[in-house]
């Protein structure tokens, strides 16, 4: 695809406008670093066309403010007192999950999960937000904790402009055949494989 060029033009019936208009679903999976980061560049991305932000992180813990977290609600503050952009919200749906579990029991991290993703689904009916992107929600799929059918049928049948990325290793394979963008993280070469840890501006 250079310079942004389809190979395959489809037969859709579709004007090149409408075209670029549609509603994208995207996937950002793989064991590598680096899947949130980038669907946090295409809400900065949303951001600057003046669309509505909505961030639902899954798994980070409550306590932990990740560099872009800072950043994006930086950004809705701008929006807030001058109008450049677009409005910014970001919601924490448990604290202590993923790796290091260590608030609540499992039972209660799986209520969590399902209770965020009731909210998406309202948030989706009244067309709320431009943009979404549900962090690390492809864990609480994997593990059974939220329905992974119904997810894809709430997102294949919402209305309106709604671009929503879904980043997380392990994404069921229905959610890949859904989306329409799909990005699989891979690594060659990693700092931690030769014994150093995470570093501030890097890794958060």
């Amino acid at each position: 695809m250079p310079k942004g060029q389809p190979d395959v033009v489809p037969n859709d019936g579709l004007t090149t406008r409408q075209r670029r208009n549609r509603p994208i679903f995207a996937i950002h999976t793989g064991s590598m670093k680096g899947k949130s980061t980038a669907a946090f560049g295409m809400a900065m991305r949303a951001w600057n066309q003046g669309w509505s932000i909505g961030v639902f992180q899954f798994v980070k813990s409550a306590k932990w403010r990740v560099g872009e977290e800072s950043a994006l609600r930086a950004l809705g503050e701008v929006h807030e007192n001058t109008g450049q952009g677009g409005p910014v919200e970001w919601h924490k749906m448990g604290a202590g999950w993923s790796w290091s579990r260590k608030q609540g029991t499992e039972q209660d991290h799986a209520a969590d999960a399902r209770e965020g993703w009731e909210e998406i689904k309202r948030r989706l009916a009244a067309k709320q937000h431009d943009f979404y992107v549900l962090d690390e929600f492809s864990y609480p799929l994997h593990w059974g904790w939220v329905d992974t059918d119904e997810v894809v049928d709430v997102i294949r049948s919402r209305e309106g402009r709604q671009h929503v990325v879904i980043t997380g290793r392990n994404a069921p394979q229905a959610l890949i055949d859904a989306a329409d963008l799909v990005v699989e993280m891979t690594k060659v070469k990693h700092p931690m494989d030769t014994g150093q840890k995470g570093q501030r501006g890097i890794e958060w």
